[in-house]
């Protein structure tokens, strides 16, 4: 059963990383260049805590996006990525049709920046499987969502995490999400 679930998951990460580069293209060529592209160096140097295993990375994840209204710590959040990372979502259009989007942490910080300074937001892992080979592991989380932390949540949902150790650090390379008001059934009904 182990083995079914972490090739389930790496199934899902080479699915992501594929559909990733493809709206990754589709955005690029809708975008207007940049004058000069992002340096690495840009990125804000990660406190070593936060970083030194994959439960320390997670939960400076949701350190950041969990909170009262207010203002988020994005530098930090930013400090957990690789340059090249991405994250993306599917969302249920009013039609019923289902669509997905593809975006940088810095897309994520612009969309739900705004949001978070006027809502709640609490998201916390339930359940998760972990995947690791190596210098990578994915980690298929269930997830619940509320307004307050001990409160009943308004949404569930499943987050596909893909991360990569240089041997010194953990670093999130991507998170891809289906969010859900129902009851998602795994090993533990959220």
């Amino acid at each position: 059963m182990r083995v079914r679930v972490v090739a389930n998951i790496f199934l899902i990460a080479l699915a992501m990383i594929c559909a990733g580069g493809k709206l990754a293209a589709q955005e690029k060529s809708q975008e207007k260049p940049a004058a000069t592209a992002p340096a690495a160096a840009a990125i804000p140097a990660a406190n070593p805590k936060d970083v030194e295993t994959i439960d320390a990375i997670m939960a400076a994840l949701y350190n950041v996006i969990s909170g009262p209204a207010g203002e988020r710590d994005w530098n930090r959040f930013r400090s957990l990525f690789l340059p090249e990372a991405r994250m993306g979502a599917v969302r249920k259009k009013p039609d019923g049709v289902f669509s997905a989007s593809s975006f940088t942490p810095d897309g994520y910080v612009e969309r739900a920046g705004s949001y978070f300074k006027e809502h709640a937001f609490f998201e916390s892992e339930v359940y998760a499987e972990d995947g690791a080979v190596r210098a990578g592991s994915a980690r298929l989380q269930y997830v619940r969502i509320a307004n307050a932390k001990d409160e009943k949540p308004f949404a569930r949902g499943i987050n596909s995490l893909q991360l990569f150790n240089d041997g010194k650090r953990w670093y999130v390379v991507s998170i891809f999400w289906m969010k859900s008001g129902r009851t998602i059934r795994c090993r533990k009904n959220i």
